[in-house]
């Protein structure tokens, strides 16, 4: 059966709330190397450009050492994956959704500024990547989101049509990509951004997924 509309899927603060996890993370490499650690609030000024400008965006001064920003990173990746799902929970309703698009023959794909194998492998530990027919993450492509290319390219892999294709997702770097790729954009409210929702242009604003398929049936 022909798919009728594709939605895309930004992950972190999106679809999950990984915050806890990653600060964990964040946490463990500045403790580790001298650095002050963050709050879990503090997730809002650090998340969505992958895992270095995480780190970067805590230090006073832009850090230079490019063995030391590879060794810092290093360490934050191996510490989050092992322990990316100790307490990143799917937001409310999510999964219910996701049920109902499967069942309506609803093309659902993620486009992730984490790498392509963190997002894969916290979405089978969630029981969420059998949802999934694409994922997309920092390193999948040449390029990724803000650039609408990493949006369009999925659409275009996985069979779908731009024309019947919205975007989902918590910050202003999500809108960006979508508007770029001339998509709908629905944003999450209370994302992992500084942005307030009124200076995130969107299209529709939700703040969990709990009878989201009301506002999805308004563009199919």
């Amino acid at each position: 059966m022909k798919q009728i509309f594709t939605i895309l899927f930004d992950l972190d603060g999106t679809i999950v709330n990984t915050a806890p996890d990653l600060m964990a993370a964040h946490n463990h490499v500045m403790k580790k190397y001298g650095h002050k650690e963050k709050n879990l609030e503090d997730i809002k000024s650090l998340a969505g450009r992958g895992a270095w400008v995480m780190m970067q965006r805590s230090f006073k001064e832009e850090i230079k050492n490019e063995k030391l920003k590879k060794e810092m990173t290093r360490e934050f990746l191996d510490y989050y994956s092992k322990n990316i799902d100790r307490k990143s929970l799917p937001l409310d309703g999510v999964l219910e959704f996701f049920k109902w698009a499967k069942k309506e023959n609803i093309s659902l794909a993620v486009c992730t500024n984490k790498q392509e194998r963190l997002a894969i492998d916290l979405l089978k530990k969630l029981d969420m990547y059998k949802y999934f027919e694409y994922v997309a993450g920092s390193d999948t492509f040449a390029f990724n989101k803000p650039d609408p290319r990493h949006l369009t390219d999925v659409v275009e892999i996985i069979g779908g049509d731009l024309k019947k294709t919205i975007m989902i997702g918590d910050s202003e770097v999500d809108a960006l990509s979508a508007y770029n790729a001339k998509l709908p954009f629905v944003l999450v409210k209370d994302g992992y951004t500084e942005k307030t929702e009124k200076e995130i242009k969107h299209d529709e604003l939700i703040s969990n997924f709990v009878n989201f398929e009301k506002i999805i049936e308004k563009y199919l």
